[in-house]
């Protein structure tokens, strides 16, 4: 390796351990830019797909930003409140549901709830937590100070940093691209499309599968008249990027608040747990293999492991970031490990040729 390569790496290195450090120290401050930047990214192809139509990037931009503002806009104006309503009730209800189903437990398995059973005293505990702390929690979410500026600062500056994203994107690759090392310029180029393509395909591919799915189970759980069913449907579906994650927990919710809401009429226990039924069958053999495809470079565990990793360093921030980086990471190893299987370090060093 000669003495540039060297310096490259130097540099390239000392980059890397700055930007980390940067999103260390700033950690939620980036929040809006993050999200932005998150956003171009996403409706970027949307805009390129305009512009081929004859619009130019700044008139394909304020389409999009428009028609993305109204649908957001409908959306706390007509959703928000519901949802915050089924919170509150949910936390409200909680200490009930917990209740009745040890009272559930205690008619099908009396000889768990002695005077001095674990059980018992466990749940216990759980309801008097609920009792007293879960409207306490709901509400000082809702009205923390620090909270609500958070949230006013993501809502204005988030929709502003995204136009210009936006406006600019194709201009910011250029310029990021003349920047590039000239002589490593294909191997650059070729793992940064290898990212983009990983990254268009999960991200992309999988927001607009949650939100179809979320769509579905809230929709459907509401019309089913189920209990704080748009919460546990929104949920399930946002978190359905998870491989069975999604559909285990906001089943396994759904369903246990079916059997208490629904227990003297059992036929709606079983029309909730068809919708998730319904809605595994549709991800697992249409919308994923459509709209995400089979080969992405993200194995589950690999996925979990890099959420809780950068959610647990930097917060909200880190959950956003956890994908993009997790894909770099495994399309730049396995780049590496390509180099490797292909090298005297593997191979062995090459026989000496006959004379």
């Amino acid at each position: 390796m000669g003495l540039s390569a060297k310096k490259q790496l130097k540099w390239w290195g000392i980059s890397a351990v700055v930007l980390i450090l940067v999103f260390w120290f700033l950690g939620g401050a980036l929040l809006p830019y993050i999200s932005a930047a998150a956003i171009a990214y996403f409706l970027d192809p949307l805009a390129d797909r305009l512009e081929k139509i004859g619009l130019s990037r700044l008139w394909a931009t304020i389409v999009i930003c428009t028609i993305t503002a109204m649908l957001a806009f409908m959306a706390v104006l007509i959703v928000l409140p519901l949802l915050i309503d089924q919170l509150i009730g949910l936390a409200k209800a909680a200490p009930t549901l917990v209740a009745q189903f040890q009272t559930w437990l205690g008619q099908m398995f009396p000889s768990f709830f002695v005077d001095d059973s674990i059980l018992r005293k466990g749940l216990l505990s759980l309801q008097n937590m609920l009792k007293d702390q879960g409207l306490v929690l709901v509400n000082g979410v809702l009205n923390s100070s620090l909270a609500v500026v958070d949230f006013l600062i993501l809502l204005v500056v988030t929709p502003v940093v995204s136009f210009y994203l936006l406006l600019d994107w194709d201009r910011l690759v250029a310029k990021i691209d003349s920047w590039l090392p000239r002589e490593h310029l294909a191997t650059i180029r070729g793992l940064a499309g290898n990212i983009d393509r990983v990254l268009a395909g999960f991200v992309r591919g999988q927001i607009t599968v949650s939100a179809i799915l979320g769509s579905f189970y809230a929709i459907s759980l509401v019309l089913v008249g189920l209990q704080f069913g748009a919460v546990i449907g929104l949920v399930a579906g946002l978190i359905s990027f998870i491989p069975f994650v999604g559909s285990i927990i906001g089943g396994g919710l759904s369903v246990g608040v079916a059997i208490f809401q629904f227990w003297d009429d059992p036929i709606w226990i079983g029309v909730v747990a068809a919708i998730f039924a319904i809605g595994q069958f549709f991800e697992g053999n249409i919308l994923s293999p459509k709209l995400v495809g089979g080969s992405v470079g993200l194995h589950p565990v690999w996925l979990m492991f890099s959420l809780s990793a950068f959610g647990a360093m930097l917060g909200f921030v880190g959950l956003l970031i956890a994908v993009p980086v997790s894909a770099s990471i495994g399309v730049i190893g396995r780049f590496l490990m390509d180099q490797y299987m292909e090298g005297p370090l593997y191979k062995g060093p090459k026989p000496p040729e006959e004379g």
